[in-house]
């Protein structure tokens, strides 16, 4: 039976509803995301993201001064060219020949020292850069006492540039989504460029009944695969990219610190490409491209591996930090709900009375003590009960965690749900139901208690989505290697970066909460409608 035109017109509403939100909502996460990054990038000192670096410690004199301009161009601060990659890429165009090259790359110990041809390749380079708005540095040879040279003291030429902060941010907006392709690879590869299905993947040995789509000339080997972790299904044609952290996780995305588990290796038995079979913690499925590692990796590598996708994700035993936050907030959420509301609920059907007077105690009391006293309270009688005050996932580990996190949740929960359903009984449909005959119960079951819950259940979208960016003070207290402590850690060690990544992370979760709210209170209640106010 087709759909009334009723029906087909509330459709077409929600869709047009939901496309004019999703649009408002990435715009607000857009120009979020925007004022967060002019903030950091023009207020705070690029050299402070030094601060936890331990390498930066064992680095002397020009060497030092070199590692900070490589490392600000790794993280997108600026662009830099060092005079040898310079003349590299001149010889590889056929502009210079190699002797030539070789020449003069020995540029002297100062200017007065260079000879002839480096003098006039040095010069050839300053204003080819210069021209271009680069700034070119030159480090004379740093000197000991002995004339001899120093630590890290050789001399040094380079150009960089700053990257201009909107220049930055549209470099970052157009590279959070990317899609891997077969041109990812450089230089020559074994075989075609492509991509191939199978129903028996090679990482089971080409026995198992497993179906794959494998990449040549992609970053990543295995596109989409299967395997017995949840959620058994799993993808790397698309990856999210919320930039390269500086200290948390030095190297490494945001993002994959969130999701990438923790924990011990686990090592069982590997069949690698080539066929051979040992106990590895290698995870076959997330190969990713290195140029000539097959080769510079030696007779160790050549026996695993046919080409040079040999860069693998070693399996762990622990779950990833937005999987332990997820699993403790989700089950503080449901205990919350499963307590809070029918509390609230019993709170206003007995208002004034003894159950209504202990139960706002107990929101007063939860709500007034500051949240960090009555976590080291339930610390405390974690202590005296025998249960783990630091986690180390076992189920008894996550008992402290969630009744913390909970309890206020609670509070909450009992608080609203009361304030509301007391609203509703002072209503006019329910003075007018109640002049009808209805009792109390069944004013309250079929009436009160609906209405209610269209408010009730906006509000559950955003406390699921919210279960993965962790508890900060919770997670901190009893060390749960959640995501919770991220963005302190961050803001801490000046991992800019990271704070960008945590914020973008933070205010889609916002707007998709915000969404999926509006959409189950519309489910909820259908006499809710999607037409703009203005029509």
């Amino acid at each position: 039976m087709p759909p009334s035109p009723l029906v087909y017109y509330k459709g077409i509403q929600m869709s047009k509803y939901l496309i004019k939100r999703i649009l408002h909502g990435l715009v607000s996460v857009v120009i979020v995301v925007m004022a967060v990054m002019l903030l950091i990038y023009s207020a705070i000192d690029k050299s402070k993201i030094f601060m936890q670096d331990p390498l930066i410690q064992k680095k002397a004199a020009n060497d030092k001064i070199v590692y900070r301009y490589q490392c600000w161009e790794e993280y997108g601060y600026l662009t830099y060219i060092t005079y040898a990659d310079w003349l590299n890429e001149i010889t590889e165009k056929g502009e210079l020949d190699p002797a030539t090259r070789d020449e003069a790359v020995k540029f002297g110990k100062t200017a007065a020292e260079d000879t002839p041809l480096s003098a006039e390749y040095v010069k050839k380079f300053t204003d080819y850069y210069e021209n271009q708005g680069y700034t070119v540095e030159r480090l004379d040879v740093v000197l000991q006492s002995n004339k001899a040279v120093a630590k890290g003291g050789a001399q040094k030429l380079f150009a960089y540039k700053n990257v201009p902060i909107f220049v930055r941010m549209f470099k970052y907006f157009t590279g959070i989504v990317r899609f891997d392709n077969k041109r990812y690879a450089e230089g020559p590869l074994e075989g075609e460029r492509g991509l191939t299905f199978t129903w028996h993947d090679p990482a089971y040995g080409g026995e198992k009944f497993s179906p794959a789509v494998m990449g040549n000339g992609t970053k990543y080997r295995y596109l989409i695969y299967f395997d017995d972790h949840f959620p058994y299904f799993h993808q790397n044609l698309i990856t999210i990219n919320l930039g390269k952290s500086y200290t948390i996780n030095k190297g490494i995305d945001v993002w994959d610190t969130m999701i990438q588990p923790q924990g011990s290796i686990v090592k069982k038995q590997t069949i690698y490409p080539t066929g051979f079979v040992e106990d590895s913690a290698n995870d076959m499925h997330t190969l990713t491209y290195s140029a000539g590692s097959r080769d510079l990796g030696g007779p160790f590598t050549q026996t695993r591996y046919t080409d040079d996708y040999t860069i693998a994700v070693n399996e762990k035993n622990g779950l990833s930090k937005m999987g332990y936050s997820f699993i403790i907030g989700i089950l503080s959420s449901i205990i919350a709900y499963l307590l809070g509301i029918p509390l609230g609920l019993l709170m206003s059907r007995y208002q004034d009375k003894l159950f209504d007077k202990i139960g706002t105690l107990y929101i007063i009391f939860i709500m007034a003590v500051p949240s960090l006293a009555y976590i080291f309270m339930f610390r405390a009688i974690g202590i005296a009960a025998g249960w783990p005050i630091t986690f180390d996932g076992t189920p008894q580990a996550y008992i402290l965690p969630i009744i913390s996190l909970a309890l206020p949740s609670i509070g909450g929960l009992m608080k609203w749900s009361r304030r509301y359903m007391i609203d509703q009984k002072n209503a006019d449909y329910v003075k007018f139901a109640r002049s009808g005959g209805l009792s109390e119960g069944e004013i309250f079951r079929k009436h009160i208690l609906k209405n209610a819950m269209i408010i009730i259940v906006q509000g559950i979208p955003g406390t699921v989505l919210f279960s993965l960016v962790g508890a900060i003070i919770t997670e901190r207290v009893y060390t749960v290697p959640g995501t919770g402590g991220m963005l302190v850690n961050a803001v801490t060690a000046f991992d800019n970066s990271a704070i960008v990544g945590v914020a973008l992370f933070y205010a889609l979760l916002s707007v998709t909460s915000l969404i999926l709210g509006d959409v189950l209170m519309a489910t909820v209640d259908p006499r809710i409608s999607f037409t703009s106010k203005g029509r």
